[in-house]
């Protein structure tokens, strides 16, 4: 039946997300139940690709993410795919009408990181859009569930949260990216010798995005706003570890939080939720 086929395909995706990212795998147990398999196979199909491009060393990557491509593509024309991640996938882009532009940056970015790349400020917003702005958009598309109005009342923060998201990453994982991938994702920045202003600079504009996306949290629904803001808070207690950490030290470590402090924050989050403190 293909509705054991669509529920295995969820179910795959969820998976991917909770061995992939505990961080994530909390906030989307915190939404509401209904958008659980929507937001996992949105995770799920964004996971794989970047798997593809970021740790497939050893194989043709490039061939490999193009059949990943022309799977969707076909999948989405079709309403189906043999291959359960991007099943799922698809199925959430026509219930929550996910445009095809979304998913078109989305892929192109995916496509970038094939080759060693040194930004520009355009390249680096460009692909800022495509690797990160874009998947928020389409968990924006699951959380207001046809409303309109509100998508376009929160496209601007939920841009800035995924791009907030994105940057802390680079941070986090600077040094393998440089090192072991030939990737520097900021601009005008010499990961040879990084410097404190270097890190400042980076540090003050994911901070702008961090404040601009709040104001769009607050503003969700409450069937996802506690997930989202969860999500948020693991992001900013490690973008704060970050910061207190020297930029020769970044160059050399991967900074993580641990699964207590999660757990800590996830309580804290879920009362001043509760007290409508958010």
């Amino acid at each position: 039946m293909k509705s054991l086929y669509d529920s295995i395909s969820y179910k795959s995706s969820k998976i991917i997300t909770k061995k992939y990212s505990t961080s994530f795998s909390l906030g989307i147990y915190l939404l509401d139940k209904s958008i659980h398999e929507a937001i996992y196979s949105i995770y799920g199909f964004v996971r794989v690709a970047d798997e593809i491009v970021d740790t497939f060393h050893d194989y043709p990557k490039k061939e490999i993410l193009d059949d990943f491509i022309s799977e969707t593509y076909l999948s989405l024309k079709r309403g189906i795919s043999s291959n359960p991640i991007i099943n799922s996938f698809v199925l959430t882009v026509k219930q929550y009408n996910i445009d095809k532009e979304m998913i078109d940056l989305f892929l192109k970015s995916m496509e970038q990181d094939l080759h060693d790349v040194v930004y520009s400020d355009d390249s680096y917003n460009e692909y800022i859009v495509g690797s990160a702005e874009v998947v928020g958009l389409m968990c924006l598309k699951v959380f207001v569930n046809g409303d309109q109005q509100m998508y376009e009342e929160l496209e601007s923060p939920a841009r800035r949260l995924g791009a907030a998201f994105q940057k802390v990453n680079f941070l986090r994982d600077v040094k393998s990216d440089f090192e072991n991938l030939g990737r520097t994702y900021f601009p005008d920045v010499d990961l040879h010798k990084f410097t404190e202003t270097d890190k400042i600079n980076i540090e003050k504009d994911i901070n702008c995005d961090f404040a601009a996306a709040l104001k769009g949290i607050q503003k969700l629904p409450k069937s996802s706003r506690l997930g989202v803001y969860v999500a948020y808070r693991y992001y900013v207690s490690l973008f704060n570890k970050i910061k207190s950490i020297p930029p020769q030290e970044i160059m050399k470590t991967r900074v993580r939080i641990p699964n207590s402090k999660k757990v800590y924050l996830t309580f804290k989050s879920a009362l001043k939720n509760q007290l409508n403190m958010i």
